[in-house]
């Protein structure tokens, strides 16, 4: 009986920690920030049609 408690205990424990892990791991990694992309004037005709095709 005193195995099977030990065994609830330290998995119990073991679920707390790794929980633990993964909100610290939340918090402690940077957030994908949408920064603008600049986008550039297209210069021919050609990459005037495909610009256009793309932002439709």
């Amino acid at each position: 009986m005193h195995d099977f408690k030990l065994k609830l205990v330290l998995s119990v424990l073991s679920g707390i920690v790794f929980s633990f892990i993964f909100i610290i791991l939340a918090f402690a990694l940077p957030i994908k920030d949408s920064e603008a992309i600049a986008i550039k004037k297209p210069k021919g005709k050609l990459e005037q049609i495909a610009h256009s095709l793309k932002n439709r």
